[in-house]
């Protein structure tokens, strides 16, 4: 495989929050702050919400009128620096993808770190527009 290939599967979105990390690690834990800023602009319902390594989650976000259910389990939770988790829905063919979430202080910010690895080439640019637009929905739902 070439590594322009292998380059391409795999997404980078930093952000630095003017918020303290431990903030931002309990907003991607919390049930009730993760539906205000999962998703798109038209919202999400987390239906389940397991926050243990080997959890579940299930989170159903609305698009141009539609839904599409996101779903995946914990796979590793380090508070307040380390989230990994993977991540599968229509989007990545149904097939498991795995998306790492970093933090690190940054004085009294925090530097997050996204990671998404394994999505199928096509889904590539689709996934970091709209982890882009989850991670400025975080920053919005944290700083309001």
């Amino acid at each position: 495989m070439s590594s322009t290939h292998d380059s391409a599967e795999v997404l980078v979105i930093r952000r630095v929050l003017p918020v303290p990390r431990e903030r931002v690690f309990a907003a991607w834990l919390d049930p009730v702050s993760l539906a205000r800023w999962m998703g798109t602009g038209e919202g999400a319902e987390v239906t389940a919400l397991d926050p243990k390594v080997g959890g579940k989650f299930r989170i159903v976000m609305r698009h141009r009128g539609g839904e599409v259910e996101h779903w995946g389990e914990y796979l590793a939770i380090e508070r307040p620096s380390l989230l990994s988790f993977t991540w599968l829905s229509v989007n990545t063919d149904h097939r498991p993808t795995l998306v790492t979430v970093e933090l690190e202080d940054r004085g009294d910010s925090t530097e997050l770190i996204l990671t998404h690895r394994q999505l199928p080439p096509s889904q590539v640019e689709g996934h970091r527009k709209g982890w882009t637009q989850i991670v400025a929905a975080l920053e919005r739902t944290l700083t309001s």
